[in-house]
């Protein structure tokens, strides 16, 4: 039986890691480096490090920072942010990440994911799609949620696997923060519309929220940052909870 991932996210800016509400009113929480070591040991499945403003700045990733993280890890390590081209995946990929988030520039240039996966393989592709609700359908939106793309979250996803990525994260700028639950009918719209793994992203504040996504959201993986970074509740607690309501999880390093 496959076991459900639980996911942890740093949110980097300027070389910390912050969180905020619906991409915004952004609070420093920690160092990468520290807070990448500290998650390893409670058993994380895995850990997503995204630089944040990097494509609204238009710079690359802060490489060296994803290299000390790498070093700390005994996990899958998922790098985002500012990736235009496959040698920048190429170099994400050599500093020691074991996947690739694609967001912004992979919908400026749909053959940034056909060409990575070509080049490096679907396994390490990830699609990250930034969705909002824009009053009609759920709309994905790029530049940390900064611009709207006329784009319905359902066709980008499905067109992202047939480009070639082997993992989509949905990530709810809508709930993003707020710690009101998953939005569950994205999550599962996604989820049972493509044939790869899906992460749920955005809204986790309860232990029940997990448990909800990965059930009724049918998502594969759930993410969170917040209520990690902050100490409402560790790794294990979760998977723990989950557990004991019969989810599949790694207890392993979590009990």
């Amino acid at each position: 039986m496959l076991t459900s991932r639980i996911v942890v996210c740093l949110d980097v800016a300027r070389g910390k890691v912050i969180r905020g509400v619906k991409f915004s009113a952004d609070r420093e929480v920690g160092d990468p480096v520290e807070l990448a070591a500290a998650y390893n040991e409670q058993g994380a499945d895995e850990l997503v490090f995204y630089d944040i403003t990097a494509s609204a700045e238009e710079r690359g990733l802060i490489v060296d920072v994803v290299e000390r993280c790498a070093a700390q890890l005994f996990i899958p390590l998922t790098v985002g942010g500012g990736l235009k081209s496959p040698e920048d995946v190429k170099r994400m990929l050599r500093a020691g990440a074991d996947k690739v988030s694609l967001n912004t520039h992979a919908v400026a240039d749909p053959e940034l994911i056909r060409e990575s996966a070509r080049r490096f393989g679907s396994q390490c592709i990830v699609l990250s799609m930034d969705v909002r609700w824009n009053g009609t359908e759920y709309e994905v939106v790029t530049h940390g949620g900064r611009r709207p793309t006329g784009m319905e979250a359902l066709a980008w996803a499905r067109r992202g696997v047939e480009l070639g990525a082997g993992e989509i994260v949905v990530n709810s700028i809508d709930a993003d923060g707020t710690k009101a639950g998953y939005e569950l009918r994205l999550t599962r719209m996604i989820a049972e519309a493509v044939p790869v793994p899906v992460v749920a992203s955005g809204g986790a504040g309860k232990l029940a929220d997990f448990y909800g996504v990965l059930t009724e959201g049918r998502a594969d993986a759930a993410l969170a940052a917040g209520v990690f970074h902050y100490g409402e509740m560790t790794v294990p607690d979760v998977k723990r909870y989950l557990h004991a309501r019969g989810v599949a999880v790694r207890l392993d390093g979590a009990e």
